[in-house]
């Protein structure tokens, strides 16, 4: 069995993006030269998230618009997280309600997805640099 790792480094501009990174891990995956196993898509950070849904535009402007109700950024007072110089709980909540990983399998060197899957990167609190891990293990 080998072990493949490789890190990814984004630095959203505002507060939250959703970020198509499949090919990326399509990259890693062809890097890995690992043709059947496992594959692991993980936020190094509470206030980042990666998940696997559609490529749509609206679908991740509804995201972003129900996050928001769920865990509205202001006002900052609503949380207690944010009772000294933090600003952030309602990143914490959108990163846990959207996920810290994805598993995918790999099978013949491929992502072993579903019509319309693909991986994202989701950042709730931005402008600052934050990585992404994959860990891929397999033959």
């Amino acid at each position: 069995m080998k072990s493949f790792r490789q890190e990814l480094w984004f630095e959203v501009k505002g507060r939250r993006a959703f970020i198509n990174i499949t090919s990326e891990v399509e990259n890693a995956l062809a890097a890995s030269g690992i043709k059947e196993g496992m594959l692991l898509v993980n936020s190094m950070h509470i206030t980042a998230s990666v998940f696997i849904n559609d490529d749509e535009s609206g679908l991740h402007q509804d995201f972003d618009a129900w996050l928001e109700k769920l865990a509205p950024e202001k006002p900052y007072s609503q949380y207690q997280h944010n009772g000294g110089a933090e600003g952030n709980a309602d990143a914490h909540m959108k990163r846990t309600v959207m996920g810290r990983e994805v598993v995918v399998a790999v099978t013949d060197g491929k992502l072993d997805f579903g019509p319309w899957e693909q991986i994202y990167y989701g950042e709730f609190d931005g402008n600052r640099r934050k990585r992404v891990l994959i860990k891929i293990i397999g033959e």
